[in-house]
């Protein structure tokens, strides 16, 4: 497994600036968005509530998730009415185009003070690549099992969401080989692949600049399953606000 090119939290910015992204390991990623490592594990175990992904066209079983929305504005964190997760099939040409309803993230993740903490601090890079204004934020928990013999985290493939940035936070591994991230350029050759393996490790990224997508995972011995959590940020409203309503 390749490791991930962590990058000391000063150098964050300027390196999203210089390539598209940037990996932060659970320290730096911790400092970088005053979010407290404490209060996110306390959230962990909501990962085992997930509920099974119904959208899935592959017809596979491996995908439980929950999803929920957020407006942020400086310091201000407001959940938005439940709705839709909607993507064109310019993004997502697998499941694109669909509205899919999953089941909503609990109270008690969305309420949680480390939880405002980094959605505002991940707010506040965003603010400082393009501008200070409100972020619409899509927030979905992920676990990837292999019930199905092999877990696919990005069915979809190497691909973009359709937002301004996106967030992908491991929270853990368990019993798994493989769960490699790729990034790419989006309009050139480079790319860099890496496997997340420490809880709460971050990648950043500038969803305009380059593409990203994670190798399928499989058992070890019976069973396993990696958990992450993404956060997309976007500028001027939610993705589909036009298709969902």
């Amino acid at each position: 497994m390749f490791p991930p090119p962590f990058c000391p939290v000063a150098d964050a910015l300027p390196r999203m600036r210089a390539r598209g992204y940037a990996v932060l390991a659970p320290t730096d990623m911790a400092q970088g968005t005053g979010t407290d490592l404490a209060g996110l594990a306390a959230l962990v175990p909501s990962w085992d509530r997930l509920e099974a992904d119904g959208y899935l066209k592959d017809g596979g079983r491996y995908r439980r998730r929950r999803h929920a929305c957020f407006v942020v504005e400086g310091d201000d964190v407001r959940r938005a009415p439940h709705r839709a997760h909607w993507q064109s099939l310019d993004y997502n040409a697998l499941h694109g185009g669909m509205q899919r309803w999953f089941e909503p993230i609990e109270p008690v993740v969305a309420e949680a003070v480390a939880w405002r903490r980094l959605l505002v601090g991940l707010a506040r890079w965003c603010s400082a690549l393009k501008g200070e204004r409100a972020w619409y934020v899509e927030a979905h928990q992920f676990r990837i099992d292999t019930t199905d013999g092999i877990g696919r985290p990005t069915p979809e493939g190497a691909h973009r969401d359709g937002v301004d940035f996106v967030a992908v936070l491991l929270v853990g591994r368990t019993g798994i080989k493989g769960g490699e991230t790729r990034v790419f350029e989006a309009a050139g050759p480079d790319g860099q692949r890496f496997t997340l393996e420490v809880p709460w490790s971050l990648l950043f990224l500038d969803d305009e600049r380059v593409i990203h997508e994670s190798t399928p995972i499989q058992p070890v011995d019976a069973t396993g399953h990696r958990d992450t959590l993404v956060l997309t940020f976007r500028s001027g409203g939610f993705q589909g606000d036009d298709e969902v309503g």
